[in-house]
């Protein structure tokens, strides 16, 4: 089980030590434009393999690749560089698309010559279109963004938080874009098995109330721990690891994840069943009319976005 990470920045770090912490794979490659940065990185956390599960966790180039199961791309530039952390910008973490589809344009080939049974995984923000440039310089199917895995974690955690209840037996997914127009499926969101919004109803509060500094929080998120920490990093990376583990070990689970769907003409995120092919199948949640029409906005979005690009 080998997986392969590009970039060491921010993110790639994080995913690297959560990888390794977790067992994610049994071989780890790191590859980054300056190969030093990689070395340092593989360096420092192999002292710490001794107390992990067996890993062996090395630098390399394109090349070192080869026999991976699953890449996970990092490399571009971060929303704080990019200039991506005002809450009052409807493109949010669209506007580093310009300079990110260029990166990939010439990172994907080079990952595809060297492993080209890989599963390829959009992790640079932001994902889905990414995943889409990718998908169209990689000439196959085997790509998905992190897409809203991460979003679905953070709706559940907030909710947890607001019921007062452990994130684990909170039921909730995002959908759509990883974005400013992800769709938060309040419909079908529950708590060991009851509605939440029969929760909300039983407790004496209102949905919207709730429902718009809950969604405010989540959707932002990202900037409020830029403006804390220079970069939102630890909880992609955990994510990250997780998408890996799940594609490695064939574990056919089913999460809200980006991949490309024909419906929509863009990669976006609906749940999906995952494993070693990549995505095996795609499943259809029951939807409101105004979470089918948010959907709708939020796939013309992405649409529009890769317009810009010449996709």
């Amino acid at each position: 089980m080998k997986l392969g990470i590009i970039g060491t920045g921010n993110v790639g770090c994080a995913i690297a030590l959560a990888a390794v912490a977790r067992g994610s794979a049994r071989e780890i490659v790191l590859v980054n434009r300056t190969r030093r940065t990689a070395e340092a990185v593989a360096t420092d956390i192999r002292y710490g393999v001794p107390l992990s599960p067996p890993v062996d966790i090395k630098d390399g180039d394109f090349d070192a690749l080869a026999g991976s199961g699953v890449v996970l791309i990092t490399s571009g530039v971060n929303e704080k560089t990019g200039g991506a952390t005002d809450r009052n910008d409807p493109q949010g973490r669209l506007r580093l698309l310009d300079k990110n589809a260029a990166i990939y344009r010439d990172i994907v080939p080079q990952i595809v010559r060297a492993a080209p049974n890989a599963v390829l995984v959009a992790v640079t923000d932001p994902p889905d279109p990414l995943a889409d440039i990718a998908h169209e310089a990689a000439g196959h199917d085997r790509v998905l963004s992190t897409g809203t895995y991460l979003d679905s974690l953070r709706f559940r955690v907030h909710l947890g938080r607001h019921f007062g209840v452990d994130p684990n037996s909170v039921e909730a997914q995002v959908i759509g874009d990883h974005g400013t127009s992800q769709v938060f499926l309040w419909s079908t969101a529950r708590i060991a098995g009851v509605p939440v919004t029969e929760l909300v109803q039983k407790r004496g509060e209102k949905l919207d109330d709730i429902r718009a500094q809950l969604e405010k929080d989540v959707r932002y998120v990202n900037i409020t721990i830029i403006e804390g920490h220079d970069a939102s990093q630890y909880g992609i990376g955990i994510v990250s690891a997780r998408i890996a583990e799940i594609v490695l070990r064939d574990e056919r689970a089913a999460i809200p994840i980006g991949s490309y769907q024909s419906e929509f003409g863009v990669t976006l995120s609906l749940p999906s069943i995952i494993g070693r092919a990549g995505v095996l199948e795609v499943m259809q949640p029951g939807l409101s009319p105004e979470e089918r029409s948010a959907l709708e906005r939020s796939a013309e979005g992405l649409r529009n976005a890769l317009r810009r690009v010449g996709n």
